[in-house]
């Protein structure tokens, strides 16, 4: 992040882009005994802290290694652009599973992956609506941060990338994910309800050795 914000291209443009990590960042580390993440999941963030701190740096439209990639296969548009928004459903993919997993009783149900999905494609839309608020308010300083290269259609495609990215992150990593989830409950990680409160364990009994008589619950004389 360091490197990042020496020297951006649009000192404003780099906030608004890294301004997720700045605040995911402390919040990680923070509630990194209470409501520790998998692997998984801390290595996509590390990923697409570094996608932004990128972005953010050079402005999405003028990336050096999107201009390498656009020169190289004749495109008419830096694509540094759209990989971001494919990674900002990639990523929250599994952190949106994760949390899902792990607050609610959605854990195993055929539910878990629609609404993952759903909940990335919403994520991507209020994005949308924060750049067109800023486009409102900054004018034509906006433009380095909305990277729209002349699409009209860029908003409807910056969408679509999110899309694809989250179906195509439930389809890849659900199994990993669910193999990381089982091992982080062996370490007695805390599992919190939806309110946000440890979830109480079920209470385990011992069972009755075998051939002794059931024992009569009830009050003893």
């Amino acid at each position: 992040m360091a490197l990042s914000a020496w020297h951006p291209h649009d000192p404003t443009t780099w906030l608004l882009e890294t301004v997720w990590v700045l605040v995911g960042l402390p919040l990680v580390v923070l509630s990194r005994r209470r409501f520790p993440l998998t692997n998984l999941l801390c290595c996509l963030l590390a990923a697409h802290a570094l996608v932004l701190a990128v972005g953010g740096h050079y402005t999405y439209a003028q990336v050096p290694l999107g201009d390498w990639v656009r020169d190289g296969l004749g495109l008419d548009r830096n694509p540094y652009d759209r990989f971001g928004h494919l990674m900002q459903g990639f990523v929250p993919a599994v952190l949106v599973r994760e949390l899902l997993s792990r607050t609610s009783p959605l854990r195993g149900s055929r539910w878990l992956a629609p609404l993952t999905v759903c909940a990335c494609l919403a994520f991507s839309a209020v994005f949308e609506m924060f750049e067109w608020a800023a486009a409102v308010i900054g004018g034509h300083s906006a433009d380095t941060f909305l990277a729209t290269q002349g699409d009209v259609w860029d908003t409807q495609w910056d969408m679509f990338c999110a899309l694809i990215g989250a179906t195509v992150s439930v389809l890849l990593l659900s199994r990993l994910h669910d193999r990381q989830l089982a091992a982080l409950d062996g370490t007695g990680a805390e599992r919190l309800t939806p309110a946000g409160v440890p979830a109480q364990q079920p209470k385990r009994f011992p069972r009755p050795e075998a051939g002794s008589a059931p024992r009569a619950v009830g009050r003893t004389p």
